[in-house]
């Protein structure tokens, strides 16, 4: 089996929208990413929430494997690719997520329950307020598979 090759940056500056990034990758491609979630989930971004104006002090890390800001704040590309797959809704679309639940005949209820997630969180996958994550995307494969 081919080895797939890790996402690679070219160049990054911040977004229009506070905490987004546009991201041209090595292979051609570019994505608008909003990395808002991470940056307010984890202490070790606090710097760039304490200083907004910081965020847009951001550059490509070396080889093109991370993105980097004073302080060594410091983002994974593949994080990165990540996020943008998941956001861009090549992982599962909200569409896609709605038919996999009402071809199995799951209530939100019974779908989070099989999924191990809140009915909350499942309605906002479901109406394209939040990105499916691709764990459970590949979870909403392994319940067909089984």
């Amino acid at each position: 089996m081919p080895k797939k090759p890790l996402p690679r940056i070219a160049a990054v500056e911040a977004g229009d929208r506070p905490f987004t990034l546009r991201i041209v990758w090595r292979h051609g491609g570019e994505s608008v990413v909003d990395i808002s979630e991470p940056i307010n989930a984890y202490r070790f971004y606090a710097p760039l929430r304490a200083a907004p104006e910081t965020f847009g002090q951001i550059r490509v890390g070396e080889y093109g494997a991370d993105i980097v800001w004073t302080d060594g704040i410091d983002m994974a590309a593949e994080t990165l690719w990540r996020l943008a797959q998941e956001q861009s809704g090549a992982t599962m679309s909200a569409e896609a997520f709605r038919r996999w639940r009402e071809n199995r005949a799951y209530t939100l209820d019974a779908a989070a329950k099989a999924l191990g997630v809140s009915r909350r969180i499942l309605s906002y996958y479901e109406h394209g307020e939040k990105p499916i994550p691709r764990t459970v995307a590949l979870a909403t494969r392994g319940l067909d598979a089984g």
